[in-house]
């Protein structure tokens, strides 16, 4: 029997104020595509908003397409937060062809990383003792942070992903303090 293999991918993107969405779903061609629907509900809501979208998508979506966002859109972007989105994509009959995904954002994170990366003065030999030990400490803050992303997209674990995210924002926070 023919069907329609559904598939997105949520790469991590470094933009702050862009979520980015593409669909890698496989369709038969034995059976029309009908009806394609992305429902997104982002961190901290109960209702997710509803995208119409093509097959083989790929969208670039702001705060105002999340509805994050009423005022200034088109002229004024606001950043989209870190956390959990739930992203859900279904072809007619929804309620049987359909995929959901939870991804854990770390943009922002990630931003803040870069740039304390940024600051830490190194150079193409042996670096210093304190340096070296500001580098392990970026090392776990980062691996935090991928493992944050395991548990909310992989173990579908997400009171674990976001525990440790928020550890090592918590981190994050103290080096960017230290650095100041």
């Amino acid at each position: 029997m023919a069907n329609h293999v559904l598939s997105l991918e949520v790469p991590t993107v470094m933009n702050t104020c862009i979520l980015s969405i593409f669909d890698t779903s496989v369709y038969s061609e034995l059976i029309p595509v009908s009806c394609p629907l992305l429902n997104i509900t982002a961190p901290g809501f109960a209702y997710s908003v509803q995208i119409p979208v093509p097959p083989n998508f790929n969208e670039s979506l702001t705060a105002c397409d999340l509805k994050l966002q009423t005022e200034n859109c088109g002229t004024s972007y606001t950043d989209i937060p870190d956390g959990i989105y739930i992203i859900k994509y279904s072809v007619e009959p929804s309620d049987i062809v359909f995929v959901e995904y939870n991804h854990l954002r770390i943009t922002k994170a990630l931003n803040r990383y870069n740039n304390i990366l940024c600051r830490v003065d190194v150079a193409d030999c042996d670096p210093l003792f304190r340096i070296k030990e500001k580098l392990e400490a970026l090392r776990i803050i980062r691996m935090y942070l991928d493992a944050a992303k395991s548990k909310v997209e992989v173990c579908h674990e997400p009171q674990k992903g976001m525990s440790l995210y928020n550890y090592a924002l918590k981190l994050l926070m103290k080096m960017d303090c230290v650095n100041c």
